[in-house]
């Protein structure tokens, strides 16, 4: 049953004071009351998903994509949670801030985990063959994940704890430069990706016996596709996330519950979905750690002697 968000107003009464009862919910955080049903389903898939998550990442050893997920994945268990906190009662500022802050950066934490699995499959078919170093890609996306992560975090804590219209506004702004900075990384990731490809397809390949044997088992072929959709998945959810905050909390995007399950909560179960069923632990058959790279810089020798023996055919 819909409810008008206009009836019963009464700007008399402090909003963390109001009840369904007593105010409307144009005093609320949102023009609707979150459903039970579709936060409640969000919460249970992203705890079940942890689960394999955590298991896998132990046994296989990927560390830092172990971190990245289950970081993730936290967060978005928590920022649903808090949607079921405001569900019962859309005037509790607590869980309002909690979701806000948890759901806008748990994809930072994914993204940061899928930059590692390219890093990884840079290393099995050649760095050679890659414009730049695995650590080179791994140290300017993760910045620039950490500067998104900030910005966002700082942002979503102003502007639900202003006491003025504008200083909610600088909040708001400050989150959209943290949605816009990492919409461009994964933008900018995908044109790695695919540069990276299209050099595969035209030189040659690292032809070390068990690289290419990993290289040949389908379900890493299904893995290296597995990667693509998800960051095209979430770069979907930070381009609406974006649009969403852009018109405002009084916007029509913001006020859509429907459009938020569908492209920010399906978008991130689609990724987290395939990040955990094509797991880069069985995707590299338990060779996470040989296609390892660090963020040591070799000496110019070590790199060319490095580099003529990936050519050899």
């Amino acid at each position: 049953m819909s409810i008008d968000p206009y009836a019963n107003c009464n700007p008399q009464i402090w909003s963390y004071n109001c009840t369904l009862e007593t105010c409307c919910l144009a005093q609320s955080n949102f023009l609707y009351v979150p459903s039970y049903g579709g936060n409640l389903f969000f919460t249970i898939i992203f705890a079940i998903l942890l689960l394999p998550q955590l298991g896998l990442g132990i046994f296989y050893r990927t560390w830092g994509f172990l971190v990245g997920m289950i970081f993730g994945l936290v967060l978005e268990v928590i920022g649903y949670a808090a949607r079921l906190q405001i569900h019962d009662n859309p005037f509790d500022d607590n869980a309002f801030l909690m979701y806000l802050i948890t759901l806008t950066i748990a994809p930072v934490f994914i993204a940061g985990a899928i930059y590692l699995c390219l890093t990884r499959i840079i290393v099995l078919y050649g760095q050679h063959l890659s414009r730049f170093a695995p650590r080179t890609i791994a140290t300017a996306f993760m910045v620039s994940d950490f500067l998104s992560l900030l910005l966002q975090a700082i942002g979503g804590a102003i502007a639900d704890t202003s006491d003025t219209n504008a200083d909610g506004q600088i909040g708001i702004d400050i989150m959209i430069a943290g949605l816009m900075l990492q919409s461009i990384s994964l933008a900018v990731f995908l044109i790695v990706i695919a540069d990276f490809a299209w050099r595969c397809s035209k030189g040659v390949l690292n032809m070390d016996s068990d690289k290419q044997r990993i290289r040949h088992r389908s379900v890493f072929k299904a893995f290296t596709a597995s990667i693509l959709l998800a960051t095209v998945a979430v770069l979907i959810r930070s381009i609406f996330r974006v649009a969403e905050l852009w018109e405002g909390f009084n916007g029509a995007l913001w006020n859509n519950e429907t459009d938020f399950l569908v492209l920010d909560g399906v978008m991130i179960t689609l990724a987290c979905i395939c990040l955990t069923a094509l797991h880069p632990g069985v995707a590299l058959g338990g060779h996470w750690s040989a296609a390892n790279w660090t963020f040591k810089t070799k000496n110019r020798s070590a790199r060319g002697d490095a580099s003529r023996s990936e050519t050899k055919p």
